[in-house]
């Protein structure tokens, strides 16, 4: 990977990663602006619906790693892609490998957590693959 590639991969790396507390359990957590939650809450409504999440791990083979996660809304036509820089996000990845959830929330949830959105993973085992290759890449 050039100097340039890596540039532009750390350009795109999203800064909003966190934690959410759900139950006692320490669940990832992925904050989009405002505006962003509203659009995707609006899109699926209260209707039963799922999300198809992608991790494609990008890695040079001298330890950086980045995944893509990318979120696709069965609802609505909505798709979220973030970037995420494993070598300084491994935590969010470990609770993504234990808890099989992910949340997606605003930077100000207020009350009620009106703005947060829940995913539980369909397949964990993804998420362990996921975990056990990015440890190999870094």
């Amino acid at each position: 990977m050039s100097n340039d590639e890596m540039q532009k991969l750390l350009e795109r790396v999203h800064q909003g990663i966190t934690f959410f507390d759900y139950n006692g359990s320490k669940v990832p957590c992925i904050i989009l602006s405002e505006q962003r939650i509203e659009e995707i809450m609006r899109s699926v409504g209260e209707k039963p619906i799922s999300v198809d999440t992608n991790l494609n791990i990008l890695q040079d083979g001298l330890g950086h790693v980045f995944v893509e996660v990318t979120f696709t809304f069965s609802l609505g036509g909505t798709t979220e892609t973030i970037l995420v820089n494993a070598n300084k996000s491994m935590g969010f990845f470990e609770s993504l490998a234990k808890t099989s959830m992910l949340a997606l929330s605003s930077p100000n949830p207020g009350s009620g957590n009106k703005n947060i959105f829940m995913i539980q993973l369909p397949k964990p085992e993804k998420a362990v693959n996921a975990l056990e290759i990015i440890k190999k890449g870094l």
